[in-house]
């Protein structure tokens, strides 16, 4: 991707900051420094620009499971503060933010230090060709001072104080990125989704798991099972209550923190308060499975025998079927049950099975 040119700054040596992306560190501390440009601050603490990694992997570690690496320390730090804190996988930034500002855990701080070891220094590592082997050995005190007789960098270290350590923003390298935010964040984007598909090879959907998850349009899918229940009885499948006009929702089988999508054959309708209890779990396979095959076909039967259930299906389909092998795999007419609950398992299990991977844990409404 090209970055944007400059006739003052070297954008050659920018460019090539996260060539060696080994682990995630480098990715989220320069995004920490990008955002707090935008906000107008030049000097920011180690500390700070920690909390904002945090705050920005957050969603990725706890919501979507993602992996950021084998033995990642800003992957750990934020199952340890889910664990300690009540804070929600889907919990606000700000929120994360004002409590890891007055958090005083003794295992947060340590992975603090740990986090602040290296990255502040090694970021800028391109712009040093000067600076070889031995050179980056120093203890962080003696490698700012080192580093701060660099010319042209993007950040010098100000007074050394551990987490209270200051670095400053030079003030063309700030309006650069403050002129260029959206670019250098779609660069920033780019180099994340490379980072983290690497890193979980399987997973679905990692352009959509970057950022909290957003509230999902499912109207169309809630007013075709609406009209099924107009037609025929029907009961969701966690807790087999019948539903009407006014308690149906519209819950994904396999969570979409995985799937990161809302395709018709995943989703299934079922009360508030049941979907607010699964969250973001996996219902039990061998409970929940066979029941949803049953509701499923019940709605392909009605969708071939009633013209206004086909309607409702199509105009559904035109944002919840993307997959046109899918749609006439599982949805031509005059399949047996037999048939059609195979099909069914043939598309969601290997799902199913790799979110099971993933760490999304087991469900069960009865239990």
């Amino acid at each position: 991707m090209q970055l944007p040119h400059s006739d003052i700054l070297d954008i050659a040596h920018f460019s090539r900051l996260f060539d060696n992306k080994s682990e995630s560190y480098k990715l989220f501390w320069f995004q920490a420094i990008a955002q707090k440009i935008k906000e107008g601050q030049k000097t920011i603490t180690f500390e700070t620009l920690i909390n904002e990694m945090i705050a920005d992997a957050w969603y990725m570690v706890l919501e979507y499971r993602l992996n950021l690496g084998p033995n990642d320390t800003l992957e750990r730090i934020i199952h340890h503060l889910g664990k300690i804190s009540t804070m929600k996988s889907c919990e606000k930034k700000e929120v994360i933010l004002k409590y890891l500002d007055t958090c005083k855990d003794r295992e947060v701080i340590t992975m603090k230090r740990t986090l602040s070891q290296n990255v502040p220094y090694r970021l800028q590592a391109p712009f040093m060709e000067s600076m070889k082997g031995k050179e980056w050995n120093k203890s962080g005190n003696n490698l700012a001072e080192r580093i701060n007789q660099e010319q042209r960098l993007m950040y010098y270290f100000l007074q050394f104080n551990g987490l209270n350590t200051q670095i400053q923003i030079q003030k063309e390298w700030a309006d650069y990125i403050n002129q260029n935010y959206e670019i250098i964040q779609g660069w920033v984007k780019l180099n994340l989704i490379q980072y983290l598909q690497r890193r979980n090879p399987c997973v679905p959907g990692i352009v959509d798991k970057l950022y909290p998850p957003k509230k999902r349009n499912l109207e169309k899918v809630k007013k075709y099972w609406k009209v099924l229940i107009s037609i025929n009885p029907i009961c969701e499948i966690y807790g087999e209550i019948s539903l009407n006009e006014q308690n149906i929702s519209i819950d994904h089988f396999v969570p979409w923190s995985y799937v990161a999508h809302d395709e018709l054959w995943n989703l299934t309708p079922t009360t508030r308060n049941i979907n607010s209890s699964k969250n973001n779990s996996l219902p039990d396979w061998n409970t929940y499975f066979p029941m949803l095959c049953k509701i499923e076909y019940l709605s392909y039967n009605l969708l071939w025998k009633y013209p206004i259930v086909h309607t409702a299906f199509e105009k559904c389909a035109k944002d919840h079927l993307n997959n046109q092998e899918i749609k006439h795999k599982l949805y031509q007419k005059g399949l047996s049950e037999t048939e059609f609950s195979k099909r069914l398992e043939d598309i969601m299990f290997p799902v199913y099975q790799s979110a099971q991977n993933m760490g999304f844990s087991n469900w069960n409404l009865r239990l």
